[in-house]
């Protein structure tokens, strides 16, 4: 007998609830930042007047470098590691990757952004998603948004 189309679908091990939320959630994030510039809510008004000036400056798509080591820069935040975000920023760690002391500003509105963007996630499920689930999340973020940015270069 000849299986049918469907076996392998019935055959599949169930995908708990939380679990395809998060890789659902991941996918429009990296979505998200795929997009430039980003889609920005309401910031107060002295941010917002430095961020459109900081966008401004960048109408194109930053260096995917920049992208990385905010990500890591998120990673450090999101897991309340203080002293490796203020060894990373008051070293430089982030020239060592090619980036130049000019990229800084928009490395620190990127990390700032995937920060609040997760932290809100968090609010908005009324605390449900823990921080391991945000690093969970952020992680399968970098991962859908550089196999999505390959080849891109704007």
């Amino acid at each position: 007998m000849q299986p049918s189309k469907w076996d392998l679908v019935l055959d599949q091990k169930p995908i708990p609830i939380q679990e395809h939320l998060i890789e659902e959630i991941a996918r429009l994030f990296a979505a998200d930042l795929s997009q430039w510039p980003p889609e920005i809510e309401a910031f107060e008004a002295s941010t917002g007047a430095k961020l459109a000036a900081l966008l401004a400056e960048t109408p194109l798509r930053p260096d995917p470098r920049l992208y990385v080591e905010a990500f890591v820069l998120t990673r450090f935040d999101l897991n309340r590691e203080v002293e490796a975000f203020d060894d990373y920023l008051r070293n430089h760690r982030w020239l060592s990757s090619g980036l130049t002391a000019k990229d800084k500003p928009m490395l620190l509105f990127l990390t700032r952004f995937m920060s609040e963007q997760l932290l809100g996630l968090k609010e908005a499920t009324g605390g449900k998603l823990t921080r391991a689930h945000l690093l969970d999340v952020l992680v399968r973020t970098e991962r859908h948004f550089f196999a999505s940015t390959e080849g891109h270069t704007s």
